[in-house]
């Protein structure tokens, strides 16, 4: 940070304030304590019968390569909203949220993943303006070696393995793997 953004003061300092075990920014003009924390994102593997709808990024990163439609949570907003609000950007489609399936902890770059597996209405989908395309797969055709991300990978092989269990748990995982 080269300035506060409270009060403009250019006048920042890397300090553990005190009550707190770790270095912020400090402004030392208006004191106020700067604090970044992870970013959540959220998002559905919307279902259809035996299939899973994915899409083909058409932002960086990953451009062009397949995921689970997700991103950032928006400030005022649940994880669910979000969650709806991404299938809706992305793949131009309604879903119902059914369960959390996944909670995915990404350390090295402060992101956290809340992912759903909700209903696809009436099976309807499109093409949303952060796509390339959108699909239709049964697990064994998924293009596993076009994922883009580790999340939404995880997230495929625990939503396939609740549903050959019958069961709706949640998985946590952190990566890389501790």
């Amino acid at each position: 940070m080269n300035f506060c953004s409270h009060c403009g003061s250019p006048d920042l300092h890397l300090v553990v304030p005190t009550g707190d075990n770790r270095p912020r920014q400090v402004c030392s003009a208006c004191a106020t304590i700067h604090y970044q924390n992870p970013k959540i994102v959220t998002g559905c593997l919307p279902v259809w019968e035996d299939k899973v709808l994915l899409c083909r990024r058409a932002i960086a990163p990953a451009y062009g390569l397949w995921n689970v439609p997700s991103g950032y949570l928006e400030n005022g907003e649940s994880v669910e909203s979000g969650a709806r609000r991404e299938v809706w950007e992305e793949a131009a489609a309604r879903v119902e949220l059914d369960y959390l399936i996944t909670l995915y902890n990404l350390e090295k770059i402060n992101q956290i993943y809340l992912q759903f597996v909700g209903a696809l209405v009436d099976g309807q989908y499109g093409v949303g303006e952060e796509s390339l395309e959108c699909a239709l797969f049964t697990e064994d055709d998924i293009p596993w070696s076009e994922m883009a991300f580790t999340s939404s990978v995880f997230t495929l092989r625990r939503y396939f393995a609740n549903r050959r269990s019958g069961r709706k748990l949640l998985h946590r995982a952190c990566y890389p793997e501790e």
